[in-house]
């Protein structure tokens, strides 16, 4: 195989043959990963979840993972916030004519390791060429099924007046990564984006508290959006404390220099969980058992007043509204 993506890796032909056999199938397979025009696999017993996302992060690898292992995680982790166990996923690639086949063995390495990281299986997929400059290095977009576990039911309408609201781990550092990485205003700072895939969490969380109402993955936007969104949702009102929502203290520095606020940069690798307050104490201890959400904590809980609104204590006891968020949300990280 040449040493970069040519066209003709995406003819069909046996250039296209090989890739899928050589890099593809190689880092990926399984025994449902199929040649044929559609997978086919087992029907799962119960209600299933689906999603598909698109990913077009730039750059494409950043501190802590890249656009591959951020495809998994990301789809992984939408199913996971719909209390579905991730089972299957296809994949497809738009990728720039030039670019290193050695570049994007990385990408679907990650994508393999992830997948058994998350235990769930990628069983078809699709690749397309583009010319030169019509995409920016590679795009993917993944779509996922998993089967949701018995009696649970969330959804951002489900928030009640006296729920407590939980991260599962510091915000922000996501898109304080991305921003470093472009390298825009000669920052250095060691930030490392928090992407992981979290159905273990969410699995634990499920565990003790069978009655959980939200579960939110904070991407585009972050937390911030998120509280906004399950507040028009539920048509309720949510008070938080600056205090009490976790920020690495690099996050800090970098977002405090450019004037960010961490809450409105996004996660790849935290969640946003509202649960009745009097299992608040249980998640949060089954969240920090977990790998990826020891630094879980609750930062708020939903109230019937205010509706519609984000209200936050500051450090000094004052309260404010949080500013809605509107316009192009940065760094773009998708």
């Amino acid at each position: 195989m040449s040493d970069v993506i040519t066209l003709a890796h995406g003819s069909g032909g046996r250039k296209t043959s090989e890739l899928i056999a050589e890099l593809f199938k190689k880092n990926l397979g399984n025994e449902y990963f199929t040649a044929d025009d559609a997978a086919v696999m087992p029907k799962p017993e119960g209600r299933i979840a689906m999603s598909t996302d698109g990913f077009i992060v730039s750059p494409w690898e950043f501190n802590g993972g890249n656009i591959g292992k951020l495809s998994i995680c990301g789809t992984v982790n939408d199913l996971a916030c719909m209390g579905a166990k991730p089972l299957y996923l296809t994949c497809s690639y738009i990728v720039e004519e030039g670019f290193p086949v050695e570049d994007l063995e990385k990408i679907a390495q990650a994508m393999g390791e992830t997948c058994r990281k998350a235990g769930v299986k990628i069983v078809a997929g699709d690749t397309k060429v583009a010319g030169k400059g019509q995409v920016d290095k590679v795009f993917i977009t993944t779509a996922g099924v998993g089967v949701i576990a018995d009696g649970v039911n969330l959804s951002g309408a489900n928030a009640k007046p006296g729920d407590k609201i939980i991260v599962t781990g510091d915000v922000g550092r996501h898109g304080t990564c991305i921003l470093l990485a472009r390298d825009e205003y000669g920052i250095e700072a060691d930030v490392k984006s928090d992407c992981a895939p979290l159905w273990d969490a969410v699995e634990a969380v499920l565990a003790v508290c069978p009655e959980m109402h939200v579960i939110r993955d904070a991407t585009r936007g972050g937390v911030g959006t998120v509280l906004y969104e399950i507040c028009d949702q539920s048509g309720v009102g949510i008070d938080i404390s600056s205090e009490a929502v976790p920020v690495a203290p690099e996050v800090r520095g970098v977002t405090g220099m450019l004037g960010l606020e961490p809450l409105y940069l996004a996660c790849e690798g935290t969640m946003v969980m509202f649960c009745p307050a009097e299992y608040a104490d249980k998640v949060v201890e089954a969240l920090k058992q977990t790998e990826h959400a020891k630094g879980a904590a609750v930062i708020g809980e939903v109230t019937a007043e205010n509706k519609g609104r984000v209200v936050m204590t500051t450090s000094i006891g004052g309260k404010t509204y949080l500013p809605q968020p509107g316009n192009e949300l940065l760094p773009r990280i998708c």
